[in-house]
């Protein structure tokens, strides 16, 4: 069995909510989207998707996304798909770094891999725990009440955990209305919900200090990615009352052992694109299961593909440590395609449908923007 041909899509996918914010004015409504479908000689097709959270996110853009798969197209035809440590390499060999244009690539090629077996994703990363996995919304900064309102909306949708945004500057209200923020929409916690309070790395540790000196004694929550660089990380980890979840600083493996080895988290939010897809996301997954950290399995955005990608992989960490997944179906208007996967009795439980289980609607593939083939 080998990869035949490489076929790549752009879909904008707007936002569902509008305008989604975060610190330092970063503003969304629509992400640039793109898709990749894997043919092979056996008549099988996988697919993949990377859609990076804006340019300004981390180191990753849209079209570098497309350009960095036309560098490793020709090292990822003639290769067989089952094999997916040797077509990363493959990928590895003619572009360096650039996780996200892998990750497109990555996810179609672990498609392919499950399809032709006859197993889900999930059975081919170790196996599915049977346990339904809790998920996460994603409030973006705006008033308390509206925040609130939004957590309220999602809560009585099933969802367990929240992830809100903050990094107000001072103009807006700096950590005083971002204290606002975190006690509004912790004011109506329920028992067995998880918060996370996410800066995107946009935060000072002045500010973040000024912050939690704000609010209550007891508040129940989680900082993740406060600051933008190790060095500031670290320093406000050494004051920092509050556990932390580590996010954009963490993209390869080796950013994992550092995290580890100076104790700068309690944790780590894994991104399937952030890391370069599902082959270093299973990597990171054992080593922080090794390491006993805690995880929130997600991506930056995307469609029905690259919530099944992360859903399978969320669904192997075992349940004391998986906190949430996030369900980035709920983020974007246009679904790519369906999967059985709703939001039930608490969270989501994955079948047994081959491949990473998504029947991609055809119809919004009739051109592709690129072709490579043997």
């Amino acid at each position: 069995m080998k990869i035949t041909s490489l076929d790549v899509f752009q879909l904008d996918l707007p936002y569902a909510g509008g305008t989604y914010r975060l610190s330092h004015g970063r503003d969304y409504d629509s992400f640039d989207a793109t898709f990749v479908r894997l043919r092979t000689d056996t008549g099988l097709e996988g697919w993949g998707e990377s859609t990076p959270f804006g340019a300004t996110y981390i180191a990753a853009h849209a079209r570098g996304v497309r350009t960095g798969i036309e560098e490793m197209a020709t090292g990822v035809l003639g290769r067989d798909p089952r094999l997916t440590d040797r077509v990363w390499d493959a990928m590895g060999q003619r572009l360096a770094g650039h996780n996200h244009a892998k990750a497109a690539i990555d996810l179609a090629v672990w498609d392919l891999a499950g399809k032709a077996l006859g197993l889900p994703v999930h059975a081919l990363l170790g196996g599915a725990t049977g346990q339904r996995m809790p998920v996460i919304s994603s409030i973006h900064a705006g008033s308390p009440e509206d925040m609130r309102a939004r957590v309220a909306d999602h809560r009585a949708r099933g969802y367990r955990g929240h992830s809100i945004k903050i990094g107000a500057s001072d103009a807006e209200g700096g950590p005083a209305l971002d204290a606002d923020r975190i006690r509004a929409v912790l004011d109506g916690r329920q028992t067995g919900e998880f918060f996370l309070v996410d800066a995107n790395g946009g935060l000072s540790p002045e500010h973040a200090l000024r912050l939690l000196n704000l609010l209550p004694a007891g508040l129940d929550f989680v900082l993740e990615a406060p600051c933008a660089s190790w060095l500031e990380t670290l320093s406000l980890r050494q004051r920092c009352s509050v556990p932390i979840m580590l996010d954009e600083l963490v993209l390869e493996d080796s950013d994992l052992v550092h995290m580890i080895s100076t104790d700068a988290a309690d944790g780590l939010g894994l991104k399937i694109t952030k890391a370069g897809g599902l082959t270093p996301s299973r990597r990171q997954r054992d080593i922080c299961r090794a390491a006993g950290l805690v995880m929130s399995v997600q991506d930056t955005v995307g469609s029905t593909l690259s919530f099944a990608a992360l859903a399978h992989l969320g669904s192997t960490v075992p349940p004391h440590l998986l906190r949430c997944i996030l369900d980035v179906r709920d983020m974007v208007t246009l679904p790519v395609g369906a999967i059985d996967a709703p939001i039930r009795d608490g969270g989501i439980l994955l079948g047994d449908a081959p491949g990473l289980g998504v029947d991609v609607d055809a119809s919004l593939f009739p051109t592709p923007v690129a072709s490579y083939s043997l």
